[in-house]
């Protein structure tokens, strides 16, 4: 796999309140704020926000499918920032670029560090994240 700074790639992801209701739930999520539309209603939100749980997994998901095409990928370290929430009927895209790959030869493989976000419906940074990871070649 050849990866090099600038690299991008990303991936749209469409929730739903059911989706998200059931994800928190099958994570030992109970806040009813993922859940309970009359609840979430009377918060700061005003209507179910996903979790964090899910909207970092999707995140980390994305990134280790992408690395895992032809090579193997290992995450050594991921940073996130929730900057905004992410509505349970909302349509977010998930964006990674390469911003550094070093070659590590004890380790028989690249570090590479990724910066990664999660916009919105309207545009606006979701989530913001930072990433490494080791990718080296299969057998």
């Amino acid at each position: 796999m050849d990866i090099r700074p600038r690299d991008r790639f990303s991936s749209r992801v469409i929730l739903t309140p059911e989706g998200v209701a059931d994800f928190a739930k099958a994570a030992g999520d109970n806040n009813p704020i993922h859940y309970d539309e009359e609840f979430a209603a009377s918060t700061r939100f005003g209507r179910p926000i996903a979790s964090g749980t899910q909207t970092t997994s999707l995140m980390l998901g994305l990134s280790a499918t992408h690395f895992s095409e032809g090579a193997s990928m290992i995450g050594l370290e991921f940073w996130m920032q929730f900057r905004r929430p992410i509505f349970s009927d909302e349509t977010i895209d998930i964006e990674w670029m390469v911003i550094k790959v070093s070659a590590h030869e004890s380790l028989a493989g690249d570090i590479v560090d990724l910066r990664g976000r999660i916009r919105g419906m309207d545009g606006k940074t979701a989530i913001g994240a930072k990433g490494r990871v080791l990718v080296t070649q299969t057998l």
